[in-house]
């Protein structure tokens, strides 16, 4: 099988859902950019600011398994289509916003766009359009997507700087309207028929039989452990870090090697193509985690655990953005892929909407130990869910049959 980005059809799709999500993903990091002037001007505090994620994330979670059936019956394409169209609305609302209510508004009009646009609609798309290769071509869609902030925060904090808040929300929602919404229109291929060739390879590779609904409970319950602790941890290293006896420039050092670390994560598991799938990658990852967290309470401060701690926990939460997103595709394919990817959107979006704010009540109140306690006992309870996954595979279940 050629090299996912050899394939020109692929390749357009993946050029289009690179350049949609940087910009879904890139504007939605307006309030940790302009998080001061967007309090002082609203009279917010900065927490209440912040709380636009819990608000994002709670309302693309509760939204996620209701487009379950426009996926499968319109397609990814349409759905993209019309999450733009809402979001676009939801940009102005903010820019237009005079106190709480009229933001969080807003935070939920782009949430609910979210659900419609973000990285769920576009591994289904990339499940329509590449088949057997939506691994890979997820894998290489995440290199990409990983570096939304790197590109949007010099951007934001520049063009906030010489015409405002206000008006760069409206720019991003013209973003949304003159780029996004015409790639989506033109260059995105109309709905893939998922008819196949009794014969082909893909349909030889497609499941038998409907996964058992404990098989879909457990990858509910390992994506959405391991987005607790990975969204959790994103929100509170920093202070995670100065808990640990580390200087704000010390912290933000280290914690700018993160993003760094990640990506290089996502080119080893691309680079891996089709030696291993998603649960491979995930239990490798996962066991990672478990070991970071020890690794940091045992530190003591010391700079040299600390440095390892980034390399371990970096590499292993990189791997597992990519994991999270194709595990179901050794349990699913086409309709049921975007059926079982959606549903999973509830659970992994409350478990990311819950997050920081657990762990900072627990670093606050008890120290970082508390914090990396509770991530660790997340961690290994993820690890045994996937371990059990492994064991029900198509192929391992088939193979268990026959004997």
């Amino acid at each position: 099988m050629p090299p996912v980005i050899a394939d020109p059809s692929i390749l357009r799709v993946l050029i289009v859902l690179a350049v949609t999500q940087l910009i879904a993903w890139g504007t939605l990091s307006l309030p940790a950019v302009i998080g001061r002037a967007m309090a002082a001007d609203l009279e917010m505090d900065l927490t209440a600011i912040f709380a636009s994620t819990t608000v994002l994330y709670m309302s693309m979670g509760l939204c996620s398994p209701l487009l379950a059936r426009p996926f499968v019956k319109q397609g990814g394409r349409r759905v993209m289509i019309a999450g733009t169209l809402l979001a676009a609305p939801g940009y102005a609302l903010l820019s237009a916003a005079q106190g709480p209510l009229t933001y969080y508004a807003a935070w939920l009009l782009l949430g609910i766009a979210g659900s419609a646009t973000l990285s769920t609609a576009s591994y289904i798309v990339l499940n329509e359009v590449a088949g057997l290769r939506a691994r890979s071509a997820i894998g290489a869609l995440m290199l990409v997507t990983g570096l939304s902030s790197s590109i949007f925060w010099p951007v934001t904090s520049a063009l906030s700087a010489h015409i405002g808040w206000r008006s760069t929300c409206l720019v991003y929602a013209g973003l949304l309207l003159l780029v996004s919404l015409p790639l989506f229109v033109f260059l995105l291929p109309r709905r893939v028929h998922d008819s196949l060739p009794a014969g082909s390879d893909a349909a030889q590779s497609t499941p038998a039989a409907t996964p058992a609904r404990s098989t879909f409970y457990l990858l509910v319950g390992a994506s959405g452990l391991n987005a607790f602790v990975a969204f959790g941890m994103g929100a509170v290293l920093i202070e995670l870090l100065k808990a640990e006896g580390l200087s704000p420039t010390e912290a933000i050092g280290f914690g700018s090697l993160l993003g760094v670390i990640q990506i290089s994560a996502r080119v080893i598991d691309f680079l891996g193509g089709g030696r291993w799938d998603g649960i491979t990658t995930a239990i490798v990852a996962g066991l990672a985690l478990p070991a970071a967290m020890l690794l940091l309470m045992l530190s003591h401060g010391s700079h040299v655990a600390i440095a390892t701690f980034m390399l371990i926990y970096g590499l292993g939460t990189g791997a597992l953005a990519v994991a999270r997103a194709t595990m179901p595709l050794v349990f699913y394919d086409k309709a049921a892929f975007a059926r079982a990817s959606a549903q999973i959107g509830l659970p992994m979006n409350v478990a990311s909407a819950i997050s920081a704010p657990i762990l900072v009540e627990l670093l606050t109140r008890f120290g970082s130990n508390a914090p990396l306690a509770l991530n660790f006992t997340c961690s290994c309870a993820a690890v045994v869910m996937l371990l059990a996954l492994r064991h029900r595979r198509p192929g391992r279940a088939a193979a268990s049959r026959a004997g």
